[in-house]
């Protein structure tokens, strides 16, 4: 329950909508109840058999109010659902606000064992599931407690020995509603997995279809798919197995019953010496009855729903209580461009060091270019640069600023990033270059995406930076990609510019054009290039070979071929 408790400031945000909602749903539940005593009043006092005439006017009197309460009833019913469920709506449309602004902020380390998929999962099906609490789950609780309650009053006060009856089978329906959960609880907690996983799976598999194809790997995919689905069905299964024992086979079973004991209630009344039950009395008593355990087993058949939706707020809420990117350190007003890494180690695990007493030093305007084999720490220089993670000893400098000591946001609005496979978002190539950054005016977009060489591109596309392109620029080749990318770090002017390898998949025309823009960008800028191709940074200020972590040579392209050693042998082969 204590998932619940957490959906707490999420309705507190929205308690005028709820007590309103709460306030009508009472006002129904009142008037719901009103019309089997306005009927007893009707047979009991207005309709008597053997006394001569019926009496019209009183009926038609008690028949028009019973119609207006009903009227009555069904308005209130109308907007109480209305209510609630629009506030429902308000909840979990913050709460999956909350969410996503949460994912923002969560560190790259959280999403190195989590899927995409599950993370779409958490965002959009698992909030799903909470909307369908608040609209259906909590209404239906209310409505049924509330109806309990003053059936139960009101019987008692009627007929004590129908009312004990009544409740008698009370901690039956307890006791089944403690086993459902028991039972139902794994297998929800299995079904919401598995859910994740092929949302994960299916996101995997749309994102690596050539891959999938070309190697034909089509029917091991859909074996290991069908695995997960077997699972997810075993699991449904068994929640349709316990929800059909809980539904309208137990409650049949358990009214006729009661009807059964009433029933000799009833005849005994008659037969005994005591004063009779009188007809409308009677038909009172059978009315309530029939309306005290609809609730009891609505409140039954909502669990499952409440089950997924309890599972599903514990899967939102541990996601939103990952501890996001601290926000400490001064913010860095001023920064030259001067980088030095100093004594620096890093392990991912905790356990291997995959950078071992790593020692650069940057100055204004320099390139560094990371060369090595895969795995030798490229990569993990320039997260720790990025500050996606931090050294575990040692320390990186901007200017004379440890970076641990600075705002990790003030730090990165100096930098700039193009990746080996540049991310292309649905929307226009305005959008694409300045990504939704009001501060950088069209003119601006336009002369970087002219200054990198990109002319061609807008003139092209039919709308020029106001043309729509596909997610991850299916319509573009992979140099139009690459230059919409250098556009995008020339537009926000950074004091540090990382290119990670950006020439690596292109062809030697495309590599031309790719090398231009490579040079307008990182003029005047501090540039840390990972490159695989030696003829793109033969003008880099230091070149760092690095081998299992370790810097093994470092100097210009100059003094590495002279050095003789692993470089000038690279160098060689590639050349030829």
């Amino acid at each position: 329950m204590k998932e619940m408790l957490k959906l707490l400031p999420y309705i507190k945000q929205y308690k005028g909508m709820f007590t309103g909602g709460i306030l009508l749903m009472i006002c129904m539940v009142g008037f719901e109840l009103a019309g089997p005593l306005i009927a007893a009043a009707i047979i009991d006092n207005h309709i008597k058999l053997g006394e001569g005439n019926i009496l019209i006017r009183p009926i038609l009197y008690l028949v028009a109010l019973f119609l207006t309460i009903k009227m009555m009833h069904a308005v209130a019913s109308y907007y109480a659902q209305i209510i609630l469920i629009s506030a429902g709506t308000r909840a979990v449309q913050k709460m999956r606000l909350d969410v996503f602004k949460h994912v923002q902020q969560l560190p790259i380390r959280y999403f190195d064992n989590l899927p995409a998929g599950k993370v779409v999962a958490r965002i959009t099906n698992d909030t799903e599931s909470i909307l369908q609490l608040f609209a259906s789950v909590i209404p239906m609780f209310i409505v049924s407690i509330l109806t309990i309650f003053s059936i139960t009053a009101i019987v008692f006060y009627v007929h004590f020995w129908t009312g004990v009856v009544m409740l008698l089978f009370i901690p039956v329906i307890i006791i089944w509603s403690v086993l459902y959960k028991k039972y139902s609880n794994e297998n929800n907690h299995i079904k919401r997995e598995r859910n994740s996983d092929m949302n994960a799976m299916i996101n995997e598999s749309i994102n690596g279809m050539p891959i999938i194809q070309v190697f034909n790997r089509e029917e091991q995919i859909r074996s290991e798919f069908e695995k997960i689905n077997d699972e997810y069905y075993d699991s449904a299964s068994g929640l349709v197995k316990l929800e059909s024992l809980s539904g309208e086979n137990l409650a049949n079973s358990i009214r006729s019953l009661v009807f059964a004991i009433l029933v000799y209630i009833f005849a005994s009344t008659f037969l005994g010496d005591t004063g009779a039950l009188t007809v409308g009395l009677m038909y009172l008593l059978v009315d309530y009855i029939t309306r005290f355990f609809n609730p009891l087993f609505n409140i039954i058949g909502q669990l499952s729903i409440f089950e997924q939706a309890r599972v599903a707020a514990n899967k939102v809420f541990e996601m939103l209580e990952s501890e996001p990117e601290k926000k400490e350190g001064h913010l860095l007003q001023e920064f030259t461009g001067k980088i030095s890494f100093r004594n620096v180690n890093f392990s991912y695990d905790g356990k291997r060091d995959v950078l071992k007493n790593i020692n650069i030093d940057a100055a204004e305007g320099e390139t560094v270019a990371l060369v090595g084999h895969t795995g030798s720490g490229k990569s993990s220089i320039i997260n720790l640069l990025m500050r996606f993670y931090d050294p575990n000893e040692g320390a990186i400098y901007f200017d004379e600023s440890d970076t641990k000591q600075i705002d990790k946001q003030s730090l990165r609005q100096f930098m700039s990033i193009v990746l080996q496979d540049p991310f292309i978002y649905s929307g226009t190539l305005l959008y694409n270059v300045r990504l939704n950054n009001e501060n950088i005016s069209e003119e601006e977009i336009i002369k970087a995406l002219e200054d990198v060489g990109a002319g061609a591109l807008m003139t092209r596309l039919p709308d020029g930076v106001h043309s729509e392109l596909t997610e991850r620029g299916a319509t573009l080749s992979l140099g139009e990609r690459q230059l919409i990318s250098f556009a995008r770090a020339l537009a926000f002017n950074p004091k540090v510019l990382v290119l990670d390898e950006a020439t690596s998949n292109i062809d030697s025309e495309t590599e031309q054009l790719i090398q231009y823009a490579m040079d307008v960008v990182s003029k005047d800028r501090t540039t840390f290039i990972i490159a695989h191709r030696l003829s793109t940074i033969q003008h880099a200020d230091q070149i760092i070979l690095l081998e299992n972590g370790e810097i093994k040579e470092q100097g210009n392209h100059q003094e590495l071929i002279a050095l003789g050693q692993n470089y000038s042998r690279m160098y060689a082969m590639q050349m030829g």
